[in-house]
């Protein structure tokens, strides 16, 4: 009975700034560093993709900034005919817990000139950002804690396993995200 009363202890990972742009890199811009999200580099006329990304702290916020480029034009006669364009944005948003998954709240995308096309691209990513984006952090906390020894070397004396894991908070720092979890590793 007096257990239940003890409190439980988390554990806290730093990640700085430029590890999470090396992985989003990795994971997301893997394209020749681009992230597609509406068709591909063969598609001319109808695509859209993000690049360049930056990672950093706003009073206390997420701030990511990236390059857009993107058309919805009409192939006609080997030429495209409709909107498009390039632009840098700036996208602020509060990183939250929804789920045991990293996710976006509060998402605001900004950009240095404005028009038709750059408003509805502004509509559609902050959208996007605020309900369909999220990163699993249970599969990269496996991968970091139960990590396999580099190639050629021994055969360690151990082996690890990610037992329980439980994403409790988020926090923004000036030079990095804290997250905030419970887990269990299990030493074989």
């Amino acid at each position: 009975m007096l257990l239940s009363g003890a409190p439980a202890f988390c554990a806290e990972l730093e990640l700085r700034y430029a590890a999470i742009e090396r992985v989003i890199a990795d994971q997301l811009f893997s394209q020749e560093g681009r992230l597609y999200v509406r068709g591909n580099k063969a598609t001319k006329c109808k695509f859209a993709y993000l690049e360049s990304p930056h990672v950093g702290a706003l009073d206390g916020r997420l701030r990511v900034t990236a390059r857009f480029s993107g058309r919805t034009a009409l192939d006609m006669f080997g030429g495209c005919v409709g909107l498009g364009d390039s632009f840098d944005f700036t996208l602020i948003a509060v990183p939250a817990v929804k789920n045991g998954a990293l996710a976006f709240n509060e998402v605001n995308v900004s950009t240095p000139r404005d028009s038709f096309y750059i408003r509805r691209v502004r509509q559609a990513l902050t959208s996007s950002f605020s309900h369909d984006f999220k990163i699993e952090v249970r599969d990269q906390a496996r991968h970091l804690l139960e990590q396999a020894p580099a190639q050629g070397a021994a055969k360690p004396l151990y082996q690890q396993e990610l037992a329980s894991f439980d994403l409790r908070d988020v926090r923004v720092q000036p030079d990095a995200v804290v997250l905030v979890m419970d887990f269990r590793l299990v030493v074989k």
